[in-house]
C-alpha cells in the first residue's frame, strides 16, 4: 500500500513540475516577441511627400529621427528639412515629437510646435512638404 502511495506522490510531483515548466516557457515566449499584448503600438504613415516616401510605413519602437541626413530613420530629402529635423519618441504609452532645433520647424495638425508635443491617434506631422499620420493600434 505505502508503495502505491510513493508511486502517486512521484506520478504528482512529474505533473506539476511539468505544469511549472510550461508556465515558464509561456511566459519566456511572450518576453521573446516583444511588447506587451496590452503595450501601444505606435506607426507612422507617409501620406504626402516624395514619391519614394508615400506609402512608407514605420512601426515606433524607439527613438526615431526625421531628417535629411542619410543616417536618419526617416531619410526626407527636401531642401526645408534639416540633416535632424524631428525625433518620436515613446514616453510610456504615448508618442512624443519633439522638434531638433530645426531650421522651418515642425508642424503637427497644421500649428508649429516649440516644444515636444503628446501625439493622438490620426494627428498629421508635417515636415517641409512631407505630411505624415501617426496610428495607434
Amino acid at each position: 500500500m505505502i508503495d502505491l502511495v510513493l508511486f502517486g506522490g512521484r506520478i504528482l510531483l512529474v505533473v506539476l513540475l511539468y505544469l511549472f515548466l510550461y508556465a515558464a516557457m509561456r511566459s519566456g515566449i511572450g518576453l521573446v516577441r516583444g511588447q506587451r499584448r496590452d503595450a501601444a503600438i505606435w506607426a507612422v504613415d507617409v501620406e504626402k511627400g516624395a514619391k519614394q516616401l508615400r506609402g512608407l510605413h514605420v512601426d515606433i519602437l524607439g527613438p526615431v529621427i526625421i531628417g535629411r541626413s542619410p543616417s536618419s530613420d526617416i531619410v526626407v530629402d527636401e531642401p526645408f528639412v534639416s540633416a535632424t529635423h524631428a525625433r518620436f519618441t515613446l514616453q510610456g504609452p504615448a508618442l512624443v515629437l519633439e522638434d531638433l532645433g530645426s531650421t522651418n520647424g515642425t508642424m503637427v495638425n497644421g500649428h508649429l510646435i516649440g516644444q515636444p508635443v503628446t501625439l493622438r491617434d490620426g494627428d498629421e506631422v508635417q515636415t517641409g512638404d512631407t505630411i505624415m499620420r501617426v496610428s495607434r493600434r
